[in-house]
């Protein structure tokens, strides 16, 4: 079973990670009005999720994961760890990279109208546009991952149920599907 803290940060940056994919593509889609608005909650949005990604971090170091079913074949076990790690990277890379796109923009990294952080980088055009496209292509891999993830954890709870999804979703049930 996870511990208590690292349930609880899952399902909170679930929300907050599909929400800030949903408002990213709508940034990218939109020159209206609208636009303004949605980059106002995805800046710290971002930030949050990026602290958040660090506690969950930081708690799973402490606290290990439960293991996989010991008759998961190999490359299962391979792939579930590999897209832990992919997770990971990216959920603290993405709000890394957005802050240092906006920092090369030459524009205030503004959290609120009176919450400023500091640049990271310096104005830079190129490093702007490059970093606008590797955060747009990062984004791209991030909603795919969250898709194989889901995907996963659907097969672990409906297909296998071998207990993985219930250790996340919370304490186990006695199955009674005879």
């Amino acid at each position: 079973m996870f511990h208590p803290l690292a349930r609880a940060l899952h399902w909170l940056m679930a929300i907050l990670i599909l929400s800030m994919l949903f408002i990213g593509a709508g940034m990218v889609a939109s020159v209206s009005e609208r636009h303004e608005t949605l980059i106002r909650i995805h800046k710290p949005l971002g930030i949050a999720i990026l602290i958040l990604a660090i506690l969950r971090i930081a708690i799973r170091l402490r606290h290990r994961p439960p293991p996989l079913p010991a008759d998961l074949p190999l490359w299962q076990k391979i792939a579930a760890y590999g897209s832990h790690l992919l997770l990971y990277a990216l959920m603290v890379a993405m709000p890394l990279i957005g802050w240092a796109m906006v920092s090369a923009s030459g524009e205030p990294v503004m959290l609120s109208a009176s919450l400023r952080l500091p640049s990271i980088l310096s104005a830079n055009p190129v490093a702007f546009a490059w970093l606008r496209a590797a955060h747009g292509y990062l984004a791209y891999l991030l909603f795919l991952t969250v898709v194989v993830h889901v995907s996963a954890a659907l097969y672990h709870g409906l297909i296998r149920r071998d207990g993985v999804l219930r250790s996340m979703t919370g304490p186990a049930r006695p199955d009674t599907s005879g």
